[in-house]
């Protein structure tokens, strides 16, 4: 199925900040629909498996306060501005666990909330780990936890785990990748 876009009739910049962009969007969608969409324009991000020595996945825990709790995640941050996601996956693995990895690749591209914003997530699987010491952001409380696959597993089944991004980063590792050299 190829990909057949919108013809935008108006667009209006509602908000525009560090992080994304907000845009009312007068559109007619493939089929005929006439819509007003609000867009949130995503700079993308990305998402790291960190897989320790004994196959343990390393997850921070942080308040998230839009949904207003602590969640256990992946780590992930946004793509700045001109930087790669290599460069990305490298700054947030060392910012948020302090963690250096000699091996990264690629697992999945994926859309977390296309209702709604145009974010696109590269997931990377990290191995080959140092430690080393976290040097979270200035606005960043993070708790670092080693988990085994088992354990994440169990987690997601009982709805422990409630972040989309780790979950299905963890779901993806788990059936297709953590084999594959």
């Amino acid at each position: 199925m190829g990909r057949t876009s919108a013809k935008v009739l108006k667009s209006r910049l509602v908000y525009s900040g560090p992080v994304f962009r907000v845009h009312k969007d007068d559109v007619i969608e493939p089929g005929g629909v006439r819509a007003v969409r609000d867009v949130v324009a995503h700079f993308g991000s990305i998402v790291l498996l960190p897989v320790l020595r004994d196959g343990r996945i390393l997850l921070v825990r942080q308040y998230r306060h839009p949904v207003r709790e602590s969640l256990w995640e992946l780590v992930a941050g946004r793509i700045e501005l001109g930087e790669s996601p290599l460069a990305a996956v490298r700054r947030e693995l060392l910012e948020e666990t302090g963690y250096t990895a000699r091996r990264y690749r690629k697992l999945l591209e994926f859309v977390p909330a296309p209702g709604y914003t145009s974010e696109v997530m590269l997931l990377y699987l990290a191995k080959e780990l140092t430690a080393g010491a976290a040097q979270p952001e200035e606005d960043e409380r993070l708790t670092l936890r080693a988990f085994s696959l088992r354990e994440l597993e169990a987690r997601i089944r009982r709805g422990a785990l409630r972040d989309g991004k780790t979950i299905a980063g963890i779901l993806y590792y788990a059936r297709f990748a953590r084999r594959r050299r």
